[in-house]
């Protein structure tokens, strides 16, 4: 092998390698706030109004948290079973529950768990920025329950790659050229 077959080979390997390292991956659980058992409810409650003004409908995408602000979106992920849904927090749950969260029927039906009632369930919100959120919004005291810590920004080390086939102008003085 020449010089320059194994030069391309070696620039060839770099720009292979170097697009699957520009990024950094988030870890599986760096989204996740809570986990817990959850429950839902429905009929009994259906067409009331929920404590943040809303009509409640059982078969909308909505839950009932303790302490998350009204409006948040949550991705609620049946542990056994893997299944998930997004839900809108517009409810409250007494702060005495056991529970982390009450789903609408609607929600628990995506879940699989109207047949089981209860379900240990992970609560992850949709993006990192609102999880700084959520820490700006409780401030000195967030639920102890809750699992809230900033998320590092990913630091880029991109550098560009060096021009190998540069070659220098040479320049004479009183050259005649």
């Amino acid at each position: 092998m020449n010089f320059d077959n194994m030069r391309l080979w070696i620039f060839l390997l770099i720009a292979v390698f170097s697009g699957t390292f520009a990024y950094a991956k988030m870890e599986g659980d760096s989204l996740l706030i809570q986990q817990g058992v959850a429950s839902f409810y429905g009929k009994r409650f259906h067409m009331r109004k929920t404590s943040n003004g809303e009509t409640f409908h059982m078969d909308s995408m909505t839950a009932a948290h303790k302490t998350l602000p009204f409006g948040t979106i949550l991705k609620v992920t049946r542990v056994d079973t893997g299944a998930s849904v997004y839900v809108k927090v517009n409810d409250r749950l007494p702060r005495y529950s056991k529970r982390i969260i009450d789903l609408s029927r609607g929600a628990a039906t995506k879940l699989d768990m109207i047949h089981d009632g209860v379900s240990v369930v992970r609560l992850e919100v949709e993006k990192p920025r609102v999880i700084d959120e959520l820490i700006e919004y409780f401030g000195d005291n967030p639920p102890t329950t809750m699992r809230l810590r900033p998320i590092a920004k990913a630091i880029n080390f991109y550098k560009p790659l060096p021009n190998w086939y540069f070659i220098p102008q040479l320049t004479f003085i009183n050259s005649p050229l």
